[in-house]
């Protein structure tokens, strides 16, 4: 049987305020080496506080951080494992781009001819070979943050630390980058943490998603089970879209919604209201077959286009008052020739009912 490794940074307890607002609360979290670990959360929830705390640009008014087995909660940033990559780039305008990825290398006085080769090298890694003589202002924005990500690499830390790199980046080259970097660290394997409040870049990059929310951790879980599996309302709600319906439930497995019962995976001693969680993909429009459970007739009073699939917005007599969205392809709605005003069938899936 072989041993557990330690873990590669662990924080324990970790508390702080900033007078008498408490911006973080009792944080402990452990991260294996070499995993991609995203603090999501909506702004303000302290992540990115936490992140600052593990780079020691801020100091924490409680607990403490272990990384590789040292103690390093009250160290300068100095003298911590890390490369740190920031939303804003962060480049000398005046130093060129070689030179800026060779800061670090510079200041810890290593040879000239070993830090111009690795240069070369991370410059070839980030897919920008031959750029060295350039100026940050000559490149685009998603250049410069590939160059950021060069000079965060250039010390081999056994820790990397995105703050939000993406953000000020347009739609198709934060896509392109996040592939990239995942990639990247995949190769390399280096330990990283980033802060983000971008659901889907959480779920596309992570291996583990810590969700946040008023200075505490919420659930930590993979992508799947944060998404699938969320543990609080807050998780539902910011995870993705959802539909939030009032309810009833009952003994036997049984809930009441609107004017119908259904059946769920949800068992009670004595019937007490409930909150229904379902993502729109879990309202099935087909395919229904005659027999099948939890199935009732909604009418389309919205169509919201979104490439190859839409999100559709239907009221239905069986479920009162209460709207809710189902995702439909561009195809099936064209095939059965479905439009506002028009009436489906819809089926709910037992097995993904989340109730709270």
């Amino acid at each position: 049987m072989t041993a557990h490794m330690p873990d590669y940074l662990r924080l324990d307890g970790i508390r702080k305020d900033f007078g008498s607002f408490q911006a973080l609360r009792d944080i402990s979290l452990s991260i294996d080496k070499g995993e991609f670990v995203c603090f999501l959360g909506p702004s303000g929830c302290g992540k990115t506080t936490l992140l600052r705390i593990i780079a020691g640009l801020e100091t924490q008014s409680a607990g403490k951080l272990v990384q590789a087995g040292r103690d390093i909660s009250r160290l300068p940033p100095a003298e911590r494992d890390y490369g740190i990559v920031f939303q804003s780039y962060a480049l000398f305008p005046n130093l060129s781009v070689a030179d800026n990825v060779a800061y670090g290398l510079v200041n810890r006085k290593q040879p000239r001819t070993q830090i111009a080769q690795r240069v070369d090298e991370l410059l070839k890694l980030v897919g920008l070979p031959g750029s060295g003589a350039k100026f940050p202002a000559q490149l685009s924005g998603g250049q410069q943050q590939r160059i950021a990500l060069a000079r965060a690499l250039a010390t081999s830390p056994g820790l990397l630390l995105l703050d939000e790199p993406l953000s000020a980046l347009d739609a198709l080259e934060r896509v392109r980058l996040r592939g990239e970097i995942r990639s990247l660290q995949r190769k390399l394997g280096v330990t990283t943490v980033m802060v983000t409040h971008d659901q889907e870049e959480a779920l596309s990059l992570a291996d583990r998603i810590v969700v946040m929310n008023e200075g505490c951790i919420e659930q930590v879980g993979t992508p799947m089970q944060v998404y699938r599996d969320p543990a609080s309302p807050f998780v539902a709600d910011f995870v993705g879209k959802i539909n939030v319906l009032s309810g009833r439930l009952h003994p036997g497995r049984r809930v009441h919604i609107g004017n119908a019962e259904f059946a769920c995976e949800h068992d009670t001693d004595a019937a007490r209201e409930v909150k229904v969680y379902l993502r729109p993909e879990d309202v099935l429009a087909r395919p229904i077959a005659a027999g099948d459970a939890n199935v009732f007739e909604a009418d389309i009073d919205k169509i919201e286009f979104l490439g190859s699939y839409c999100l559709v917005r239907v009221h239905s007599p069986t479920l009162g008052p209460q709207p809710m969205t189902v995702y439909l392809s561009l195809n099936y709605l064209a095939e059965q020739s479905l439009q506002v005003g028009s009436r489906l069938p819809l089926r709910l899936l037992p097995e993904r009912m989340r109730m709270f």
